[in-house]
């Protein structure tokens, strides 16, 4: 199949014997403590269908050892290879820095700070055998402790997000898509979000692949999760604004009804749920005045160190 991207065209190679090939996109800003698992986590994928052709590692800025890390990777594993941006320009940056380099028609972008399931990224490739689909998103898992207040937090938010994925598609964390685009707009806090636009006003379809886990750890204090959530909500804004695309997760009424399918008659959903409810209605506020009153810009976001610990 032929799709024409700006003034490319861009040639999508059918399944051959040798399966879909695909390159996989890691960004990491000192991600030092847990590159290496991650690296591991996608050396150690089986696949049957796809063929992974590269492992591309976008460092940017980094003040720790993720670049040397990942070049005793690079030393071990030739299909492993650096990429180092000087300066830390935001995930969307090096994004498009990744997008300039690859080589197969097919990306994975992966965080620097997940871990991929041993066959997640063959049910997150396998879909493109179906030329409608354009873009495809795993289903992410974390790893806090669901008895904790803030671990009970992210579960409901990453289950409520699972529960709305299944029905209409929304793409995180884990995320698969055809290079019909060269870049992403630069300026984006929310890098998969941004993608849905270009996917989709070319006439492709998204999928969610539920099957295609990856582990991930939310934020594990309150300041840590208004941070979060506050940035994710004014990137969805400015993603409205800007490109006239508004993602699933930001309808009341899906979200409504992703509560009643997830609901549990347990002490935790009937006393926690409401400040869960509270704590993301306060976070989207802060968004809405970091995107209308302040118009601050999330590109380049804090680091928030309590997610980080794999």
């Amino acid at each position: 199949m032929e799709t024409e991207a700006g003034s490319t065209l861009i040639i999508i190679d059918s399944p051959n014997q040798t399966g879909l090939r695909c390159s996989i996109g890691m960004m990491a800003y000192n991600e030092g403590a847990n590159i290496a698992k991650t690296l591991r986590a996608l050396l150690e994928q089986r696949t049957t269908t796809c063929v992974i052709e590269e492992i591309l590692v976008v460092v940017s800025g980094c003040t720790d050892n993720t670049e040397a890390v990942v070049r005793e990777f690079c030393a071990q594993y030739p299909q492993i290879k650096l990429i180092t941006q000087a300066k830390r320009e935001g995930k969307a940056s090096a994004v498009n820095v990744f997008l300039s380099t690859v080589q197969t028609d097919i990306v994975v972008v992966v965080g620097a700070d997940t871990i991929p399931g041993l066959e997640s990224i063959q049910y997150l490739v396998e879909p493109f055998i179906d030329p409608e689909v354009g873009m495809t998103g795993g289903h992410p898992i974390p790893l806090n402790d669901p008895n904790t207040f803030m671990g009970f937090a992210v579960h409901m938010l990453w289950e409520l997000h699972h529960q709305i994925a299944l029905r209409t598609p929304k793409m995180g964390e884990l995320t698969a898509f055809r290079r019909i685009f060269k870049r992403i707009p630069v300026r984006s806090a929310v890098d998969e979000a941004a993608m849905e636009p270009l996917i989709v006003g070319q006439g492709y379809k998204l999928r969610y692949v539920p099957e295609a886990v990856v582990s991930n750890r939310g934020p594990q204090t309150l300041g840590d999760f208004l941070k979060q959530r506050r940035r994710i909500y004014s990137g969805h804004l400015k993603l409205r604004q800007r490109q006239g695309y508004r993602v699933s997760t930001m309808s009341g009424m899906h979200v409504l009804l992703a509560i009643l399918r997830s609901w549990q008659w347990t002490w935790r959903y009937l006393l926690w749920t409401p400040a869960v409810i509270a704590l993301e209605m306060y976070g989207r506020f802060l968004g809405w005045a970091d995107f209308k009153l302040k118009q601050q810009d999330h590109a380049v976001w804090e680091r928030i160190a309590t997610t980080k610990e794999l």
